[in-house]
């Protein structure tokens, strides 16, 4: 059995293949995988056991990573939070899990990432290729009930008090994918990413998420009179919904205005017909995180990177470099602290 190259923004069967297959997500697409591209330069590309010429029956898409900071690596995918390898048979699984080896080798990459969604994968488990590093949860909620049900089922404090608080406070309500939603929106992200001590992505970023994503996409901004208050982005895939970013300005946060916005989506993803919300996934010692999610009803499960890596593999960095990087992060003008966003995140992917 060989393995094929191809090129997924280019090769019509890598749309049709993810269309069609059940475990694909957002992730996969094209649209997401062009996005990558013109932000930060990734070189998208996918690997198979399906000769040319035949529809795909299995595939593994990275970003080819090429940076004089962190160095080359393929990871499947950057800034993802999670994508899932496209393998059913684990014969398959085999035969590219050791080419993958052999062309780290060959190539020099530094490391190969996987972000599989699914824990506890056979595929994975029983090869013993690939280590797991970072370990997350991925909290979704099923959308199946109806509303009712599913308001009933938020924590009463801590999700419908802050609805009803919202409601009552007559927030504005506004959605789409405009210039003027997305300077709101990136207002918001600024102040919340200083907040957290880390820089806000590109712009750049989330006009080609925009531009690449068409109507599966919406900003949704909540505000109190002229003043924005909270903003999610939401990108819809098939059945599922899925929260990407969230933002809000703190002093305004007792308005509830990101529960609001959460039960806006939920709201509309119901009247679509959508069955699943992803909310994405939280740092296992991010409590806080990982309890709002959970107060809406989501379910959490672990969601494991694995990574294949030389000797020369990447070490976290101590407990002190990174306290000391978010204190110079929530110091900096916001000019200087989106700068040092646009020039570090491709280097991070």
């Amino acid at each position: 059995m060989s393995v094929y190259q191809l090129n997924p923004l280019e090769d019509h069967r890598w749309h049709e293949f993810v269309d069609q297959h059940p475990n694909s997500s957002i992730f996969h697409t094209p649209g997401w995988l062009e996005a990558l591209r013109r932000s930060y330069g990734y070189e998208p590309i996918a690997y198979t056991t399906t000769p040319p010429g035949r529809d795909l029956t299995n595939g593994l898409v990275f970003c080819r990573v090429r940076s004089w900071l962190s160095g080359l690596r393929m990871v499947s995918l950057p800034f993802s939070d999670h994508c899932q390898p496209l393998i059913d048979h684990p014969k398959n699984a085999a035969e590219l899990f050791a080419w993958l080896k052999d062309s780290r080798r060959r190539q020099q990459w530094k490391y190969i990432e996987l972000r599989p969604a699914f824990a506890g994968n056979s595929l994975f488990e029983s090869d013993g290729t690939f280590l797991q590093t970072e370990s997350y949860l991925l909290h979704t909620l099923d959308l199946r009930p109806d509303l009712d049900s599913l308001f009933h089922r938020f924590d009463k404090s801590c999700i419908q008090r802050k609805i009803r608080r919202a409601e009552r406070e007559q927030l504005v309500y506004e959605e789409g994918c405009s210039e003027s939603l997305l300077a709101k929106f990136y207002s918001l992200l600024v102040l919340t990413r200083r907040r957290h001590g880390v820089p806000p992505q590109p712009l750049a970023w989330f006009r080609n998420l925009t531009a690449s994503c068409n109507d599966n996409i919406l900003i949704r901004v909540a505000s109190k009179g002229d003043q924005p208050v909270a903003a999610i982005l939401t990108i819809l895939h098939k059945g599922t919904l899925i929260y990407k970013y969230g933002c809000s300005d703190a002093q305004f946060n007792n308005l509830g205005g990101t529960p609001f916005l959460f039960w806006k989506a939920i709201q509309d993803a119901k009247n679509k017909g959508v069955t699943q919300y992803d909310l994405g996934r939280s740092e296992i010692e991010n409590f806080g995180l990982i309890s709002f999610k959970e107060n809406w009803g989501a379910k959490g499960i672990p969601l494991n990177y694995l990574r294949l890596a030389g000797a020369q593999a990447v070490h976290p960095h101590s407990d002190w470099v990174t306290r000391l990087a978010k204190n110079i992060f929530s110091r900096m003008p916001d000019t200087l602290l989106t700068a040092t966003g646009k020039l570090l995140y491709r280097h991070i992917g």
